[in-house]
């Protein structure tokens, strides 16, 4: 186990205090850049949550900024700041092989629009983050990338897809990491990892390519810095078909305004209604974070489960065939560098009907609409984020069966085919020691609500332990 004590370190502060530092010239963006490396050298042995780690890059990037502040004027909103970009989302000039090794890596020809928005707000871009194969999975196993592990305990995963995000990101390698979430890849590393994740209404930050309930989000330590950090993802892209138009957010609230919960109406889901049961612990902890907002004045509502198992069935066997014919269209020699767990999920869809494939593909609008459905009567709906803890890191998923390597995400899922705005936030700690992640969702295009919703219960949760750190 990793020693638990306390390090200060520029690494450890928030994008908003290295700001206010920059300003203040109480410290440089080359001074962070190197106290950021240094926590990498520490921590990557342990946790292998870093690719395209190229310090000179970063160093250079660091001094153009550092330049730009000492002549008072910062190139945008995060001038300085450093930040991690999962493997998937693309930058110019870089491979981008998807956590696998069938994949070809052949520089991308441009910044994907998450990682053009970073650098355009003067943002140092540290290195690229670890992911599964295809992202296919809910923790840090590849055959690109070597294993990502969780910072609060070695033996167990950080989640997935984005592995190294979470990691990095309770690491303290800079306070600002990018990642994705189809089903829960942004969310469930952030409640293993204990770190504030949130996927945003579908569109709200561009991707290319663009998919069906896939979203690029922030994975940061505090509510201010996710804020922070979609003040620039949020910016509208004409490569993604669904990017939302140009909405004026008062992001600033988030950290500038307190939120009174008086008179709020909150959902409480504490069944999925499919997948694995709900751990006693998990339940405990986000059952203790209904109880705090009802003290603080909002109305908490139990909700029977809207999911059902023919849905997650209908969704697992459709991404099934998605990957099936991914890697049908691979040449033999790089098929057969897939994962083995991923190649047997996606095989065991080529004997399907045609009625057996649209079948499946039309539970993601049942999904859709029984979710949206169940949170009409509500502001909010809080949840666990999974129903268990992070399991061991070497596992594909808590099941360890190809055949069911989707049944923890029936608390995330939901809000990717709803197109809702769900973030996750630390609410508590099981026995051992890892942290359990809260789940709120809210209405479509309510991403600024989400947050501050997470914001005010970062105000009345219990006490957090102090991060992670590599020194025993």
């Amino acid at each position: 186990m990793i020693s638990t004590a306390a390090s200060a370190s520029l690494a450890d502060l928030s994008a908003h205090d290295l700001l206010a530092g920059y300003r203040r010239r109480a410290f440089s963006p080359v001074e962070v850049a190197q106290a950021v490396l240094a926590r990498i050298e520490q921590w990557e042995p342990h946790i292998a949550a870093t690719w395209l780690l190229r310090p000179e890059q970063a160093l250079a990037q660091a001094r153009a900024s550092e330049a730009r502040w000492l002549q008072g004027a910062p190139q945008g909103l995060l001038d300085g700041v450093p930040v991690t970009i999962k493997d998937n989302v693309a930058t110019e000039g870089d491979p981008t092989p998807l956590g696998t090794r069938a994949v070809a890596t052949s520089p991308a020809a441009a910044d994907a629009p998450p990682a053009a928005r970073l650098r355009e707000a003067g943002a140092v871009v540290v290195c690229k983050t670890t992911m599964p194969d295809y992202g296919m999975l809910s923790s840090g196993l590849s055959t690109f990338h070597k294993l990502a592990r969780n910072p609060w305990d070695l033996r167990k995963t950080p989640g997935g897809s984005s592995a190294g995000a979470g990691a990095a990101a309770a690491a303290g390698y800079g306070p600002l990491h990018l990642g994705t979430d189809i089903g829960g890849s942004i969310r469930l590393p952030a409640g293993w990892c204990g770190v504030v994740g949130l996927k945003p209404s579908l569109g709200r930050v561009p991707i290319d390519p663009p998919y069906m309930g896939r979203a690029a989000g922030p994975l940061t330590r505090s509510t201010a810095d996710a804020a922070l950090m979609m003040q620039v993802l949020s910016a509208p892209d004409a490569r993604d078909s669904m990017s939302l138009p140009d909405q004026a957010i008062d992001w600033a609230a988030v950290w500038t305004q307190d939120l009174p919960l008086k008179g709020f109406k909150l959902g409480l889901l504490l069944d999925a209604g499919c997948g694995l049961p709900l751990d006693p612990e998990h339940r405990a902890a986000v059952e203790d974070a209904a109880r705090r907002f009802e003290a603080a004045g909002a109305s908490v509502t139990p909700m029977q489960p809207f999911m059902t198992q023919e849905m997650l069935a209908g969704l697992d066997h459709f991404w099934r065939m998605r990957s099936l014919l991914d890697l049908q269209a691979l040449p033999a020699e790089r098929r057969d560098a897939v994962l083995p767990v991923i190649r047997a999920w996606a095989e065991s869809a080529e004997g399907m009907s045609g009625a057996e494939v649209f079948r499946a593909f039309s539970q993601t609008h049942a999904v859709r609409l029984a979710a949206v459905n169940a949170c009409a009567p509500f502001d909010y709906v809080l949840s666990p984020v999974s129903p268990v803890p992070a399991f061991d890191a070497e596992l594909p998923s808590p099941t360890n069966d190809p055949l069911r390597g989707l049944e923890h995400i029936g608390f995330t899922v939901p809000f990717n085919m709803s197109e809702q705005p769900a973030v996750s936030v630390n609410c508590g700690y099981t026995a051992g020691g890892l942290p359990i992640g809260l789940q709120i969702a809210g209405q479509r295009f309510d991403d600024l609500g989400v947050l501050r919703m997470a914001r005010a219960f970062e105000d009345i949760r219990a006490a957090q332990r102090p991060w992670p750190t590599p020194f025993g």
